[in-house]
């Protein structure tokens, strides 16, 4: 985490809420109590800001210098609604494509996709507010600075969300290996929203459920399945291999 991703301190934590910068979270040591920790969390839900409360070693294991148990991350990038980047996709006589990340937490994984996306033309990537990676440097880095171009929207309830884009017209793709079709079997050219998620276990049951289609990434060899970053990759690759027309 570079020094100019962290403000340290109530007083400077406060007056970059009021300014209105973006913020990634806020840690608040569990053991300060005081009318900062208040004025901080009334102004963070005013703006759906995360707040956690953690114990004083976590926050003294970041920074030691004076930061009287208050430290906030501040995102590099503003978040886009969701549902502004859609109607402008649309108004804008384009065909919608949107990629949705379920607890991508690796920096690094991030920033990758996020480069992918703007080489193959993604409007915009939706990620979760809470068990996402953090917006920082070495996001932005190794994105290449697609990150300062590429719409993020940043949804509290991404089931809510994805119910958002079936509404709007555009189909749900789960890339899972729970299912025999391939991505090549998917009619891409309509609109589109695709759904990778975590290494660990996939995409969360309930969005999966939500999507109108599952497609996988045909392999040959042993390994059982790729990195999240290149899955993202290929499939975003086959979408543009059918939209090369546009």
């Amino acid at each position: 985490m570079k020094e100019n991703d962290i403000i340290f301190g109530a007083h400077a934590i406060i007056e970059a809420l009021k300014a209105g910068k973006e913020f990634n979270k806020i840690l608040i040591d569990k053991t300060v109590k005081n009318a900062f920790t208040g004025e901080i969390r009334n102004l963070a839900k005013e703006l759906n800001v995360i707040i956690q409360y953690v114990p004083t070693e976590k926050i003294n294991s970041i920074s030691r210098k004076n930061h009287q148990g208050f430290i906030a991350f501040i995102s590099p990038v503003t978040y886009h609604k969701l549902a502004d980047v859609v109607v402008n996709t649309y108004e804008q006589g384009k065909t919608p494509l949107i990629l949705i990340l379920d607890r991508i937490t690796d920096v690094r994984n991030f920033g990758s996709i996020a480069r992918s996306c703007e080489c193959m033309g993604v409007n915009a990537i939706v990620v979760p507010t809470r068990g996402a990676a953090l917006i920082n440097a070495d996001a932005i880095k190794t994105s290449s600075g697609a990150l300062h171009t590429i719409p993020v929207c940043r949804e509290e309830n991404l089931k809510e969300a994805l119910k958002f884009l079936a509404d709007s017209g555009i189909q749900l793709v789960g890339c899972t290996e729970k299912t025999e079709q391939m991505i090549y079997d998917i009619d891409f050219a309509v609109p589109t929203a695709i759904v990778l998620g975590s290494e660990e276990d996939g995409i969360s049951p309930e969005y999966l459920r939500l999507c109108n289609a599952k497609a996988k990434i045909p392999m040959i060899g042993d390994i059982e399945s790729l990195n999240v970053a290149v899955s993202a990759g290929v499939i975003l690759y086959e979408v543009r291999r059918q939209r090369q027309g546009e």
